[in-house]
């Protein structure tokens, strides 16, 4: 092994298990230095009047950070963390330490892509490579039977072909050491106030449910297979919204790089031999492979899934109606349901699949907002914001697929309004199934109930009236 000193770069990979860049790094030198970048322009104000990255996301990550420095220690290595521009830290910290190489994970969207290039470009005026190591994915980019021009058009051609072709790698172990560069100051997690989150942001309560790191990503993982084996009814769990364990809920680790989906797959198979192979197991995977179709996809189309009218350039007529947009993410459109994942969403920074699909149909389909609005809203505030699932998913909920009902959906999934009324108590009063429907009352019944506050629809849309009169048949047979 040479003496010379190599830059792991960490972004979205925030773990030590599974991490091919940072093996590299090991191997390729005879210390190596950590670092993460606070990158300002994650924080912006957008256009829309909220920040890019709200505080809940901005606390996880945090969490993750403190998790992977504590790692990394134990393991006589530690984590540098600055607050700037990658293409500037970067190349300063080469000249600072001399270091021969830069590793960090491959990204995919335009936005990550520009650092990238920009760090490659300060790098080469030093002479020092800069080495992009895919790790994002289930299955390896070299692995896949397709160009990126070649990726399709459907989940399942992509599901079906790559799995006849490949099977994904296995799992880089952890490191046993980490010989690192003899550092007096790391530096250290930035305060939100000095990020420029605002007093009001900073007042929102902190969620206590889902923790940051790549250990809490481990117990998770553990949990929900081998200890709990809620794996085994996934399938038939996936569609619920109320509590923690309908479903694996991977992903806020899954987005931050703390849990590889090689290790969940590998865990997966693990369980199928030792505890059970069903349907279940079947679909979490298959769920792992629907999120590598759309990082693929986004290699093919580019920018294009940031598009008015998505990755095929339909023609849409998008309204820009602020008040609509202000009921919608403040969970008061008057749909209980609808709302209720909105109240979730805000003070958790998580939603349910569930929730999330009727989120984005009815912002689109009934108020005909642009879908480009719901995307950033959901990337503000969601723990388990990715690039590429956030906006294709949208993509995919706003110019792809079928109109999804929200009051046929609140009788389905949440008939008897436990999920509903545990976001939405000021409703609990309101008798079965009103609470999916309260504009159904009178006023003088709503006054009676203590719901003349809660807001009604700005229209009642004629694609619910069957939904409506299920719900108006199910009021009298419980009134008989």
């Amino acid at each position: 092994m040479s003496s010379k000193i190599s830059i792991y770069w960490l972004r979205n990979d925030l773990r030590l298990h599974d991490n091919e860049a940072l093996h590299l790094a090991i191997s390729n030198a005879s210390n190596v230095l950590p670092v993460y970048c606070f990158d300002p322009r994650h924080y912006r104000l957008l256009e829309l009047g909220f920040r890019k990255t709200g505080i809940h996301r901005f606390r996880f990550l945090c969490a993750c950070l403190t998790d992977l420095k504590k790692q990394l220690q134990e393991k006589g290595s530690d984590l540098m963390l600055a607050v700037g521009q990658p293409e500037q830290i970067i190349p300063e910290l080469v000249i600072k330490y001399e270091a021969s190489a830069v590793y960090a994970q491959k990204e995919i969207a335009s936005e990550e892509t520009e650092v990238e290039a920009g760090v490659k470009k300060a790098l080469e005026e030093q002479g020092v490579p800069l080495h992009l190591v895919w790790g994002k994915t289930l299955y390896h980019l070299d692995d896949i039977p397709y160009t990126a021009q070649e990726i399709p058009l459907t989940s399942k051609a992509f599901r079906i072909n790559v799995g006849k072709a490949t099977e994904p790698r296995d799992l880089f172990s952890v490191p046993t050491t980490i010989p690192t560069v003899n550092i007096r100051d790391w530096g250290a997690l930035p305060s939100s106030d000095a990020i420029g989150y605002t007093e009001v942001e900073r007042a929102v309560p902190a969620q206590n449910i889902y923790q940051g790191g790549e250990r809490q990503a481990l117990q998770r993982l553990q949990y929900y297979t081998f200890e709990s084996q809620l794996l085994t009814n996934y399938k038939f769990t996936r569609n619920r919204s109320l509590g923690l364990d309908y479903s694996s809920k991977f992903s806020p680790w899954m987005a931050h790089g703390c849990l590889s989906p090689r290790k969940i797959y590998h865990t997966v198979k693990q369980y199928e031999v030792d505890i059970k192979r069903n349907i279940s197991t079947w679909w979490l995977v298959f769920e792992v492979v629907w999120r590598d179709f759309f990082k693929f996809q986004a290699l093919r189309f580019g920018n294009l899934m940031f598009a008015e009218g998505g990755i095929r350039k339909r023609k849409v007529s998008w309204q820009y109606d602020e008040a609509l947009f202000d009921r919608w993410k403040d969970g008061k459109t008057g749909i209980p349901f609808l709302d209720a994942h909105m109240k979730e969403l805000q003070q958790t920074g998580f939603m349910s699949n569930r929730g999330r699909v009727n989120a984005a149909s009815f912002l689109t389909r009934d108020y005909q907002i642009d879908w480009r609005w719901g995307a950033a809203w959901f990337e503000n505030l969601l723990l388990d914001y990715d690039v590429c699932s956030n906006w294709l998913n949208w993509n995919t909920q706003a110019t792809e697929i079928w109109y999804t009902n929200p009051v046929h959906q609140a009788m389905k999934y949440d008939k008897k309004g436990r999920y509903t009324l545990y976001w939405l108590p000021e409703l609990a009063r309101l008798p079965y199934p009103l609470y999916h429907a309260p504009w159904l009352l009178t006023e003088e019944e709503r006054a009676k109930y203590g719901v003349k506050d809660y807001l009604e629809p700005v229209e009642i849309y004629g694609k619910w009236n069957r939904s409506i009169s299920n719900i108006k048949k199910a009021f009298q047979e419980g009134s008989d």
